[in-house]
């Protein structure tokens, strides 16, 4: 999933650019709204330059959170969920054209952006995917919208998978992209894995390990976990949210999550042949880790009845780096 963390020009340049703006991008200001209540504007703090241009803000609370949301557009509900160490941001390539034809909807799980970072419970449940998911279904419903498709990304396809699986009736239709399940990354573990996704393993140790070493140079952090090419504007808002003490023990607890709750409900799943049975799109990049370490149609068998898909030439960060063929894709499964 990472880029490695070389010492190149353009790595150096956008540190210190980030570096230089420290003063905007590790200010965090609440976006002060009622519950539910929409706003034109996107949550204070966040530069014009990086929100989804036409999209209307809102806070949502649920049960265990309360989530930043961003909504445009007509037609069939469609949930875009990001990954890490990312925002709804993420989609801003893709989800106003997606918003000529559905009702797109964009939050900020929780943990992450502009949504709430609470305490990690002592077994990480709150993080769990399946706590995600419930909000996701308490957002969806407060919007309308009992049923719908699903896009998720990185750790966002994490919960959206495990949303097909809770709430089948909910979910129409989902897309994955570029994962493979929890289950998968554990079990099948190989040195080549091991060392792409090293900090699957660092996260999840326990608290304050990964959150004091991350927490000395989240700047630094931040781009050995992102692809170059990303505008410095996208990657100061990242750091806006991400690069403060709630949201690296947030996504830290996300990890934490993931090898203990996550890893056993996938478990669980395989034991009792439960599956999703709704179309699943499983799109994955050529140069990334899932399409050069997994076959990834066949890895899916196990908790998706019938995967179809294709590989992106990309990377992990298919919506960032490759949105035209992200749209494509997505238009053509949502559509029919």
């Amino acid at each position: 999933m990472t880029q490695q963390c070389d010492e190149d020009a353009n790595q150096v340049s956008r540190r210190a650019l980030l570096l230089a703006s420290a003063g905007v991008a590790t200010t965090v200001v609440p976006f002060e709204s009622a519950p539910g209540r929409s706003q034109t504007a996107p949550p204070k703090g966040v530069h014009a330059t990086v929100a989804l241009q036409g999209f209307e803000y809102r806070r949502i609370t649920t049960a265990g959170a309360t989530i930043n949301v961003a909504t445009r557009g007509k037609g069939t509900p469609l949930l875009l969920l990001h990954g890490y160490p990312e925002t709804h941001h993420c989609w801003h390539k893709v989800a106003p054209s997606l918003a000529d034809e559905f009702t797109v909807v964009c939050p900020d799980l929780r943990g992450y952006g502009d949504s709430s970072q609470p305490e990690g419970a002592a077994d990480h449940s709150n993080y769990s995917k399946r706590a995600m998911a419930a909000d996701m279904i308490e957002v969806m419903t407060a919007l309308g919208h009992r049923e719908f498709l699903v896009a998720g990304h990185d750790r966002g396809g994490r919960v959206a998978y495990r949303l097909a699986l809770e709430h089948p009736g909910a979910v129409r239709r989902l897309a994955l992209l570029d994962i493979v399940s929890t289950k998968a990354v554990y079990e099948e573990v190989t040195m080549s894995l091991a060392s792409a996704y090293f900090h699957w393993y660092f996260l999840i140790q326990p608290r304050p390990l990964p959150e004091t070493l991350i927490g000395h140079d989240p700047a630094f952090w931040l781009n050995a976990m992102l692809p170059t090419g990303l505008s410095v504007a996208t990657v100061a808002e990242y750091l806006r949210t991400f690069g403060t003490p709630a949201g690296i023990h947030a996504s830290c607890e996300d990890y934490r999550a993931g090898a203990t709750i996550d890893l056993n409900d996938d478990r669980a799943d395989v034991r009792a042949g439960r599956k999703i049975t709704c179309p699943v799109l499983i799109l994955w990049g050529a140069r990334g880790v899932v399409g050069r370490i997994f076959q990834p149609l066949e890895t899916w068998r196990d908790l998706v009845v019938s995967p179809t898909g294709e590989a992106i030439d990309s990377g992990h960060f298919i919506p960032e780096e490759r949105p035209d063929e992200t749209l494509r894709a997505l238009r053509a499964f949502f559509r029919s």
